[in-house]
C-alpha cells in the first residue's frame, strides 16, 4: 500500500489507502477573504492564528496555508505565515502558491517535511516546481490539468497525472511523494462532476497506486445546502479510494461523514475515533458515584 508521510518538527501524518481520511483545513487562505487578506498584507496574523487553531480544534490533520494576495510580497507573507502557524500547532502543512519564489520562501522555514501545492501538466510548471520539490525533500500535489485546460473526460486528466508521475519519478520524486488533485468541478455545472472524480480516483490507485487529495467543497459550489453534497461526495469519493482533501473541517455534519466513512472503510478500529468523537460525557458524579462504591464482602 502507498503511504506519503508529510511531518512537521514533532509529528507525522500518513495519507494511504489503508489509513483514516486525511483532511488538510482548508480556511488559511484570503482568496475571497477581504478582512484577512488586507490583515495578512500589513503583517497582521491574528486571524490567520485563530484560522489555525480552530481547525486543528475542529479535527484537521494538516493545515493548508495559502499567501495569494495581488500586489503583495507573497514569498514573505507566506513564510511568515508557515512560521507563524508551526510555532503554535503541531501540524504539518501543506505550502500552497502558484509563485515559485514564494514556495521556495516557504520550504526554506518549514521544519519538517512539507507537502507542496501544487504543480499542474505543464511543462514549464513542472520544470520548475519540481526541482524544488526534489531540493526540499517534500511531496507534492499533481493537479490533472495542462496547457490545454480542465478536461471533463476523466481519461485525460489521468493522462496528465501519469504524465506528472513520471516526470517528477525523473527528478528522483518517488510516486508515493504525488498526492493526485483529479479536479473537482461544481456538479451543479456539470452533472457528471462526482463520476469524473470516482473514475479518475480508481484509476489513480489501481494503476499508477499514488495518493489522492481535492479541494472538496467545489462540488457543491452554487448549490444550497453546500455541506450536505460535500458530505455525500466526500463519502463516496472515500469509496472510490480517494485518501485525503483540502476541506474546512469547521462543518460537523462534514466531520461526520468522514469519520463515519473512515469506520465503514475499516480505517477507526474499534470505531475508536468515532467514540472519542461523539460519546456522550458521562453525567456530573455518575463516574465518581460508579468508582466511588465498593461491595462488602
Amino acid at each position: 500500500m502507498t503511504i506519503t508521510t508529510i511531518s512537521s518538527a514533532t509529528q507525522e501524518v500518513k495519507i494511504g489507502f489503508d489509513q483514516p481520511f486525511v483532511i488538510i483545513g482548508e480556511r488559511i487562505n484570503p482568496t475571497g477573504r477581504k478582512i484577512l487578506a488586507e490583515e495578512m498584507k500589513v503583517g497582521d496574523y491574528s486571524r490567520v492564528k485563530a484560522d489555525a487553531l480552530a481547525q486543528v480544534a475542529a479535527g484537521a490533520q494538516m493545515l493548508d496555508v495559502n499567501a495569494g494576495i495581488p500586489l503583495a510580497d507573497e514569498p514573505r507573507i507566506l513564510a511568515e505565515a508557515i512560521q507563524l502557524v508551526q510555532s503554535i500547532t503541531d501540524v504539518p502543512l501543506s505550502i500552497d502558491s502558484s509563485i515559485i519564489e514564494a514556495l521556495e520562501a516557504g520550504l526554506s522555514v518549514y521544519q519538517g517535511k512539507a507537502l507542496v501545492n501544487s504543480v499542474t501538466g505543464e511543462d514549464e510548471v513542472l520544470e520548475r516546481v519540481l526541482p524544488l520539490v526534489a531540493k526540499y525533500g517534500a511531496s507534492v500535489v499533481a493537479i490533472s490539468n495542462d496547457e490545454t485546460g480542465i478536461s471533463e473526460d476523466p481519461n485525460e486528466r489521468f493522462e496528465v497525472a501519469k504524465k506528472i508521475v513520471e516526470r517528477a519519478s525523473d527528478y528522483g520524486i518517488h510516486y508515493s511523494d504525488v498526492v493526485v488533485d483529479p479536479l473537482v468541478m461544481p456538479i451543479g455545472a456539470i452533472n457528471t462532476a462526482g463520476l469524473q472524480v470516482m473514475h479518475v480516483v480508481r484509476r489513480l490507485r489501481e494503476e499508477l497506486k499514488v495518493n489522492t487529495t481535492c479541494g472538496a467543497s467545489n462540488v457543491s459550489f452554487g448549490l444550497p445546502n453546500r455541506n450536505g453534497i460535500n458530505s455525500a461526495f466526500l463519502t463516496m469519493a472515500m469509496g472510490a479510494g480517494m485518501t485525503s482533501a483540502i476541506t474546512s473541517p469547521l462543518h460537523p455534519e462534514v466531520m461526520a461523514a468522514v469519520r463515519g466513512g473512515d469506520v465503514m472503510m475499516g480505517h477507526d478500529p474499534n470505531c475508536a475515533n468515532w467514540i472519542k468523537a461523539y460519546r456522550e460525557p458521562a453525567a456530573e458524579g455518575e463516574g465518581r458515584a460508579r468508582g466511588g462504591r465498593r461491595r462488602r464482602g
